[in-house]
C-alpha cells in the first residue's frame, strides 16, 4: 500500500454532539468523508479511527476499515496525529503517504486529495494542507494587524494571497510524521481548495451552513436503486390546485416528468404514486403514466412499508421523494431520501438528495435522469458499474463498432456471421468447404470455437466412453480429436483471406484467448456458455478487441456482470435462447430491444432454430448481426448439424436479409415515385 487515509471519527464532540453522525445532504459526515477519500485515485484504503460503534457501523457500510481508537486517545485532548500514528500501528508495514482526513469538512473533492497527495509522491512537498486563498485583513482582539498594516490598505490586486487552513485534509510523508509526531514538517505546501468547500462544522450554525450548501456544492452523483416512489402533490405539482366553479381541481405536471417515468419503466424500475389525498386528478396522472397509485392515506408510511415487502424490494434500495413533513416516515424507511428544493426545511434536512428543480417544474425528470445514469452506461470509454441503464441509451442509437472492414450497428448492413464452429468435425476439408458456403451466400464472417480439452472438459466427463465416426473412444480423446491447432487455423486464416472473408472464434479457456491473440484475430466472441467465466472475460477484456457476447442461458444480473468487466466501447451483445433446436416459444425475440435499452450498445442475433422466419424477424427488430451454424448436412455426426443452416437455407436467409434492409427504409414518410400515377388517378379529393 502507498497511501492511507485515516479519518479520526470519535464520538464524544463538545460544539454537536456526535457531530460525525451528522447528516448533510442526507449523508452523515463521517460516511462522506470515507467516500470522498475512497472516490480519490491516488488513495488505496480508507481507515476509520473511532470509538464509537455507531461511526463504526456506518464508516464500515461507506467502505472504510476500522480501527477502534483507546479511551485514552479520545479525549478531547487527544490530537489528530495521535490516531494517525494508532492506526498506522495496526498495519503490517508503513504506506510512504498517510492523509488525515476530517469529518468537520463536509465538502472535499477527490480531485483536490489527489492533487495534494501527488505533490508528495512527486517529492515537491513532504507535508501539504488544504487551504483556501484569502485576501482577508486580520486583526488581533486588541486591534492590531496581524497580516497588514493598518496604516495602509493596498488594493486586493496589488496584495499577495495568504491561504487559510480549511482543516479538510492534511497529507504527510509516514516517515516525516513518525520522525516529528506532527502534522508539518519538512517543506510545506498549501493545495488550494475553494471558498465553497471551506466551511468546517464546529457548531449548529456551521451545521446549517453546510446542509443548506449541500444541494448546491454536491456533485449530482448517480441514484442506484431499484424502485421510485414519489409523494404527488408538490412533488409532480408545484403543490397549488387550480378549482373550478364546480368544485373540481386542476393541477399543471410537467410533461418531461412523464418521460422521465416512462424512462424508469423501460429500464426495469419500479415507480409507484402515494398520496395522503383522495383526488381524481391523482388517479388519472398515475393512469396516464401507467404507475400504480395508493391515495386517501392516514399513514403513508404503513403502505410504503407492504409495498416494499408484496414486491420483495429491499428498502436500502429505494428512493422516497417528498416535499411536506408527512412524508418524512417514507423517508426515514428508505434508503434514499428525497426533497425537491422548495420542500420544508424538515424535510431539507432528512434528505440525503436535495434535487434543484421543483416540483412540478420536472422534479421527477431530474430524479429519473440521475437513477438511469447509475445503470449501463453507453459511454465509450467507460466501463458500467452494476446493473443498469442510462437516459441516452434509449434516446440514441449505439454507435456502431468496427470489426474488421465491416461497421456494425444500427444503419450499417446487417453483420453475417456462419457459425462453423465444430461442425468441421475435425476436418480441415470440411471446414474449407463451410468457408466457401458462408462466403459464396454472401456472409461477411465465420466463426469457430477454440478450446483446451484438458481445461474444458469436466473431470467427470472425460473417461466417458463415445460412440464417433472414428470409433469408440472417451470423451476426452474425443474432444482433442475434433480441436483444430496452429497448423489448421494458419491454413483457415489463409483460406479466408483469401475468399475475402472475416474469421474469429469463442474462445473457451484463457490459454485458447493468447492462441487467438497470437492469430491476429480481428475480435472475440463469448459463447453463452462462459457469460460466468469472469476470469475469461478479463483477460478478452485486456485484448482491446472489439467483443460479440452471446446471451443465452444468462439472467439480466449475470449480463450486467460480464458487460461491467468488458465494457461497452467495443461491444456487440447478441440475443440467443441456448435451446438446440430452438422451437419458436423460446425464441423471446423482444429481448433484443430489451438489452438494447437496458445497456446501449449494438445487439444482434445468434439461432438456432430450424428455418428461417425467426432470424427474419430479429432483423426487423433491430438485430444488427445474425449468427447462424452451418452445415454441410444437417445427417451429419455431430451436436450441432440438426440446429444448423445447409448451404441453400443459409443462401436464402441472406438474400432474405438484404431485401428486409432495403425494405424498412428511413422512416420518413413521404409519397414515392411509383405512387405518383396512382395518387394523380385515384385521388379524387386533393389537399
Amino acid at each position: 500500500m502507498r497511501v492511507l487515509a485515516v479519518v479520526p471519527a470519535r464520538g464524544g464532540s463538545v460544539g454537536v454532539p456526535l457531530k460525525n453522525l451528522e447528516k448533510v445532504g442526507g449523508t452523515p459526515l463521517v460516511a462522506r468523508a470515507v467516500s470522498a477519500s475512497l472516490r480519490a485515485a491516488l488513495v488505496d484504503e480508507v481507515v476509520v479511527s473511532t470509538d464509537h460503534p455507531r461511526i463504526a457501523e456506518v464508516a464500515s457500510e461507506a467502505g472504510a476499515r476500522i480501527v477502534n481508537r483507546p479511551a485514552d486517545l479520545s479525549g478531547a485532548a487527544a490530537s489528530s496525529e495521535s490516531a494517525v500514528l494508532h492506526a498506522l500501528g495496526s498495519l503490517d508495514e508503513d504506506p510512504e503517504v498517510v492523509v488525515l482526513v476530517q469529518c468537520t469538512s463536509a465538502f472535499i473533492d477527490p480531485e483536490d486529495l489527489d492533487a495534494a497527495v501527488a505533490k508528495v509522491l512527486a517529492g515537491e512537498a513532504d507535508s501539504v494542507f488544504s487551504g483556501m486563498e484569502t485576501y482577508e485583513f486580520v486583526w488581533t482582539g486588541d486591534g492590531d494587524g496581524v497580516n497588514h498594516d493598518p496604516a495602509t490598505r493596498p488594493r486586493r490586486q496589488d496584495r499577495e494571497p495568504n491561504f487559510r487552513e480549511t482543516g479538510a485534509f492534511y497529507v504527510m510523508r509516514t516517515a516525516g510524521l513518525r520522525e516529528h509526531g506532527h502534522r508539518f514538517f519538512g517543506k510545506v505546501a498549501v493545495q488550494p481548495v475553494p471558498a465553497r468547500h471551506a466551511v468546517e462544522v464546529d457548531t449548529p450554525e456551521d451545521l446549517e451552513i453546510v446542509r443548506a450548501l449541500a444541494p448546491i456544492v454536491d456533485e449530482p452523483l448517480p441514484i442506484d436503486v431499484d424502485a421510485v416512489v414519489t409523494d404527488f402533490d408538490g412533488v409532480h405539482t408545484d403543490d397549488r390546485a387550480f378549482v373550478d366553479s364546480d368544485g373540481r381541481e386542476i393541477v399543471a405536471v410537467s410533461r418531461s416528468d412523464g418521460m422521465g417515468v416512462a424512462l424508469l419503466k423501460r429500464s426495469g424500475v419500479k415507480v409507484l404514486v402515494l398520496s395522503t389525498e383522495r383526488n381524481p386528478v391523482v388517479a388519472a396522472r398515475a393512469a396516464k403514466l401507467g404507475v400504480p397509485v395508493i391515495q386517501g392515506l392516514g399513514a403513508k408510511h404503513t403502505a410504503l412499508r407492504d409495498w416494499l415487502a408484496s414486491e420483495g424490494l429491499d428498502p436500502e434500495r429505494v428512493a422516497y421523494v417528498g416535499n411536506d413533513v408527512n412524508d418524512l416516515a417514507c423517508m426515514a424507511l428508505v434508503g434514499w431520501p428525497v426533497a425537491v428544493p422548495d420542500a420544508h426545511s424538515r424535510v431539507r434536512a432528512a434528505a440525503r438528495v436535495v434535487l434543484s428543480t421543483p416540483g412540478g417544474a420536472g422534479a421527477v425528470r431530474e430524479l429519473s435522469d440521475r437513477v438511469l445514469a447509475a445503470r449501463p452506461a453507453v459511454s465509450d470509454t467507460t466501463p458500467i458499474t452494476t446493473a443498469s441503464v442510462t437516459a441516452r441509451s434509449l434516446a440514441a442509437s449505439p454507435a456502431p463498432v468496427r470489426i474488421g472492414d465491416s461497421l456494425v450497428g444500427p444503419g450499417q448492413p446487417v453483420y453475417m456471421i456462419g457459425e462453423i464452429g465444430i461442425n468441421h468435425n475435425g476436418d480441415i476439408e470440411i471446414a474449407r468447404r463451410l468457408i466457401d458456403v458462408a462466403a459464396d451466400a454472401g456472409c461477411q464472417a465465420v466463426k469457430f470455437q477454440k478450446r483446451t480439452p484438458e481445461i474444458c472438459v469436466p473431470l467427470e466427463q472425460r473417461g466417458q466412453i463415445r460412440q464417433t465416426p472414428w470409433g469408440e473412444m472417451t470423451y476426452m480423446e474425443y474432444k482433442i480429436r475434433t480441436e483444430f491447432g496452429l497448423d489448421e487455423y494458419t491454413q483457415i486464416a489463409k483460406y479466408c483471406a483469401e475468399r475475402g472473408i472475416d474469421w474469429f472464434a469463442s474462445p473457451w479457456d484463457v490459454p485458447s484467448v493468447e492462441f487467438l491473440e497470437d492469430m491476429d484475430v480481428i475480435t472475440h466472441k463469448v459463447a453463452s456458455a462462459s457469460v460466468t467465466d469472469h476470469e475469461l472475460l478479463r483477460a478478452l477484456a485486456a485484448t482491446g478487441k472489439p467483443i460479440i457476447l452471446s446471451t443465452g442461458m444468462s439472467t439480466l444480473e449475470e449480463i450486467d456482470k460480464a458487460v461491467e468487466i468488458i465494457g461497452t466501447s467495443k461491444l456487440v451483445l447478441m440475443h440467443a435462447t441456448s435451446t438446440y433446436p430452438l422451437p419458436p416459444e423460446e425464441a423471446n425475440l423482444r429481448t433484443i430491444v430489451t438489452l438494447q435499452e437496458r445497456y446501449g450498445v449494438p445487439v444482434g442475433y445468434s439461432g438456432h432454430e430450424r428455418g428461417l422466419q425467426i432470424s427474419l424477424a430479429a432483423v426487423t427488430l433491430g438485430a444488427v448481426t445474425v449468427e447462424r451454424h452451418i452445415t454441410l448436412d444437417r445427417t451429419m455426426w455431430g451436436s450441432d448439424h440438426a440446429a444448423s443452416l445447409e448451404p441453400s437455407g443459409l443462401e436464402h436467409l441472406v438474400r432474405d436479409i438484404r431485401i428486409i434492409e432495403t425494405a424498412l427504409g428511413d422512416g420518413v414518410k413521404r409519397v414515392f415515385p411509383g405512387e405518383e400515377a396512382p395518387r394523380a388517378r385515384l385521388r379524387r379529393v386533393t389537399a
